[in-house]
């Protein structure tokens, strides 16, 4: 397929008039045509064309959040967004009156996403969705504009990290206050973002009839086959079988490090040579990444080279640019865009993987016959992410060198360690929107209440904010995306199982994964966890036997 340049992507800022009129044009086909699956599909066009212009938008504002212009146009972009819903919901009303002419076309999958779709949206909540997107910008906005003096230098949020693995303790302990220094001074602000959006989706929820936002939230998040009660037995069992495993880690750690006490500063290192660090600039990781993609599996070595040459990778952090790694999509081009901030660490092989996953699951996906299946819902789309991680695990030596054995034990050490942390970002969310009129100060105290529940290793020393349960205001999906979190650690038990089953079959559990990825959404999560011969993580025993098997390859 013949694919532009990022450079030469264009899109037309909609009017909304115009693209109304479309859709009161689709509703009269929809009552006299009797090709409706062709109706559904010009339906379909329309919503690519939107899409696009609203992924083009948004990662342009993210990779330049000072520019005034991109700003505006983001702006212009989310007070359009719910006026856009509000038809699409109308549509999908009519489509699921019409069900059995359709379902054989287009599945039944799509037919339940639409359902639960139409349960989040009525006219009434249109305003609190621009202010909920406008709040959220804001946040955004403030976190990418850090300036953090420290060493002499300016840092901004996501080059102060890379100090964390360091393995000179003392630079450790500068760069973490340094950087927490800045959310306490921030933190009247952070709370009054959260303190707003949690009103606004709490009175979203109530206009739609619900008692809080939880039950919206996993409407929004389209979770179709298991409920807030299932999460909350899978948060048990990983406090009665991670917690301790990983509690045991840190001792060891402690032990490694040669330290009285293992403190918060002391996470990102393992031992006394610090995190292993990968060999060369971003353009060399880069051309290593094309040898380790070509050396897997050709389409995904083709695909690659297609994002690289193609500029669809924004990987170098830079003042300005929002914070963290993520991947959109633009469907009318057909390809998916990795958005990442390297910063000299293992972290950047690890994102870089990890984003390439997302991208790699949405290009195969677009083989599907409807968009609603490009992308799956996000627990699922972190399987491909997280999985794609471990898989890469034979070629880490391109990246790290002699260090690749120790890399790819710290990866699995610290993807464990990050199961209780995922439940803790999640168990914390249910708190606070089952009691929406908690203060800031009751927010940091259910915080420190998670950190003693799920992390009662953490030490934050004479880090005050970190002490006094702020660590919650740097977590983004906090505040732009209510209630994902925990889709990290349902695919991690996943993604654990393919680790595991590369070990005796490799060329089977990527195939399996390959697979998977082409299926895009079709399906829901248990259903397409399944379907690539992994356990789904509420089937009774799955999390054990995953533990165990990492436990057993870390001694």
């Amino acid at each position: 397929m013949s694919v532009l340049n990022f450079s030469e992507m264009n899109v037309t800022r909609p009017d909304y008039e115009e693209v109304k009129s479309t859709y009161e044009g689709l509703f009269a086909a929809m009552a006299s045509s009797e090709k409706i699956a062709d109706v559904v599909r010009d339906w379909d066009h329309i919503r690519n064309r939107m899409s696009t212009y609203e992924a083009i938008t948004h990662l342009r504002f993210s990779q330049d959040t000072a520019n005034a212009a991109y700003k505006a146009e983001r702006e212009f972009s989310d007070e359009l967004g719910p006026k856009i819903t509000e038809l699409d919901v109308a549509m999908k009303r009519l489509l699921l009156d019409r069900q059995s002419e359709l379902e054989e076309e287009f599945g039944q999958h799509a037919f339940d996403l639409w359902a639960t779709d139409i349960l989040t949206y009525e006219p009434a909540i249109q305003d609190d969705l621009v202010l909920e997107s406008k709040q959220v910008a804001a946040y955004m906005e403030g976190k990418a504009g850090a300036k953090i003096e420290c060493f002499g230098e300016s840092y901004n949020l996501s080059t102060i990290s890379k100090f964390g693995s360091d393995s000179d303790r003392k630079v450790r302990h500068e760069a973490a206050s340094a950087q927490w220094k800045w959310y306490a001074d921030n933190s009247e602000s952070n709370d009054l973002h959260y303190d707003k959006l949690v009103k606004l989706r709490t009175k979203m929820a109530k206009e739609l009839g619900h008692e809080n936002y939880v039950k919206l939230g996993y409407q929004r998040m389209n979770r179709i086959d298991y409920s807030a009660a299932d999460v909350k037995n899978f948060r048990d069992q990983v406090i009665e079988k991670v917690v301790p495993l990983v509690a045991g880690l840190k001792e060891e750690q402690r032990q490694n490090l040669g330290v009285e006490k293992l403190m918060v500063w002391d996470a990102g290192v393992l031992d006394l040579q610090g995190a292993p660090k990968p060999k060369g600039d971003p353009k060399t990781l880069t051309e290593s990444a094309k040898a380790m993609f070509d050396g897997m599996n050709p389409e995904l070595g083709d695909f690659f080279r297609l994002m690289d040459d193609k500029n669809l990778l924004d990987l170098v952090a830079r003042d300005g640019k929002a914070g963290g790694g993520f991947c959109t999509s633009f469907p009318d081009y057909g390809v998916p865009f990795v958005f990442a901030n390297f910063n000299g660490t293992k972290h950047d092989v690890e994102v870089f993987t990890h984003e390439i996953g997302h991208a790699f699951q949405n290009f195969l996906a677009q083989e599907q016959n409807i968009s609603d299946y490009y992308w799956p819902t996000m627990e699922s789309a972190e399987i491909h992410s997280m999985s794609l991680e471990f898989l890469t695990w034979p070629h880490m030596d391109k990246f790290f060198g002699e260090e690749a054995e120790r890399f790819r034990k710290v990866h699995l050490t610290q993807s464990l360690s990050f199961m209780p942390y995922g439940c803790a970002v999640d168990h914390f969310q249910h708190e606070i929107y089952e009691n929406p009129e908690m203060s800031p100060a009751d927010r940091h105290q259910t915080w420190k209440k998670m950190e003693e529940l799920y992390l009662p290793w953490l030490d934050w020393g004479d880090i005050e904010h970190g002490a006094m349960g702020g660590r919650w205001h740097a977590q983004s999906h906090i505040f732009m995306g209510p209630f994902y979190y925990i889709d990290y650690v349902l695919a991690m038990t996943c993604a654990l199982q393919f680790w595991d089953g590369m070990q005796s079959d490799y060329d089977g559990a990527l195939s399996r994964y390959v697979t998977l990825c082409r299926r895009g959404g079709d399906a829901p999560f248990q259903t397409l966890a399944k379907s690539a011969g992994l356990k789904s993580p509420f089937e009774e025993g799955c999390l054990i036997s995953v533990v165990d098997r990492a436990r057993k390859y870390l001694n």
